[in-house]
């Protein structure tokens, strides 16, 4: 079995993305509790609602994410990752609630429509606060694709419903300040909440995707079937499962091996698929076990015998 740790650079590039999006939440907070007390919109209200509890997740983020790059210890030999996705389930908790209350409060709003005041600050702020969520969506963009990193992926899944939101809440604003429009302010409030809600599933549907050990992406276990028999030795691969947890990736597999040479030399074949691997997941936890082919009778249990490939 070989357990890499991720990176110090991946590490780094995670934290240091979480602790940008506590900065952005804080900064859009302000900007947007500014706007609010002098507009009075519903709109921007439900913007600023859903920052508040950006803040909430990106802080929850932050520490989930260096807990999860803890290296595996006596009571966690499998490594912390899984704080990752206790972390999304979390965000996804607080996004849907905040959904929930912003759904109320807009459709009061638009049953009882209000004027909307300074509504040209109003439009301001929130396009300064579209700008910030744009620029830290970029960021978290490029630290997931080198990552992975389910915690940061909810936490970008709250920005880019910000970014929604804010949008909608522009238009909402600027409909119901110059167009007169004051029903047009709630109807984009409730926009923004059902849109919080609907991303609130697809976290928790990505959370509990790891912590049900749900199998990698059929690409990647093509790529790692590939790396595995890419040694001509190696006779055939089967019962190969997969996980994510975190910056980790849990592998196992069977390897037919030639009935009739040394245990040494099954060994080192052995090592050289667990390298090959490792280039390509280098968080990887690696398990391979040999078997003669032909010679090998069923064994693992009936868990085992019942997977396929």
């Amino acid at each position: 079995m070989s357990l890499s740790a991720p990176s110090a650079a991946t590490r780094r590039a995670t934290q240091r993305v979480a602790m940008l999006s506590v900065a952005t939440a804080m900064i859009l907070i302000i900007v947007k509790a500014i706007a609010w007390r002098a507009s009075g919109s519903v709109a921007i209200l439900a913007a600023l609602a859903d920052s508040a509890l950006d803040l909430v997740a990106s802080v929850i983020t932050l520490l989930m994410v260096r807990y999860a790059h803890v290296p595996p210890d006596a009571e966690h030999r499998f490594g912390h990752g899984k704080a990752e996705a206790f972390s999304s389930l979390m965000q996804g908790g607080l996004v849907c609630a905040s959904g929930a209350l912003i759904g109320h409060e807009a459709i009061s709003a638009m049953r009882h429509p209000q004027p909307v005041e300074h509504g040209l600050a109003g439009v301001v702020v929130m396009s300064i606060s579209i700008a910030l969520t744009l620029a830290l969506i970029t960021a978290q963009t490029r630290v997931l694709r080198a990552t992975g990193s389910i915690a940061i992926a909810g936490d970008r899944a709250h920005y880019v419903a910000d970014l929604a939101a804010n949008g909608v809440a522009l238009v909402g604003v600027a409909a119901a300040t110059w167009l007169g429009l004051t029903w047009v302010d709630g109807a984009a409030g409730l926009i923004v909440a059902l849109w919080l809600i609907w991303g609130a599933i697809g976290v928790f549907r990505e959370a509990a995707g790891q912590l049900m050990d749900h199998e990698l992406p059929e690409d990647d276990r093509a790529r790692i079937l590939a790396l595995a028999t890419a040694d001509p030795r190696i006779l055939g691969v089967h019962q190969l499962r997969t996980r994510a947890s975190g910056p980790y990736v849990h592998m196992q597999m069977h390897a037919d091996l030639a009935a009739d040479i040394s245990l040494t030399e099954a060994h080192t074949i052995m090592v050289e698929a667990e390298n090959r691997l490792l280039e390509a997941f280098p968080a990887a936890d690696i398990l391979i076990h040999p078997d003669p082919r032909g010679k090998a009778e069923p064994h693992g249990g009936l868990f085992a015998q019942s997977l396929e490939g």
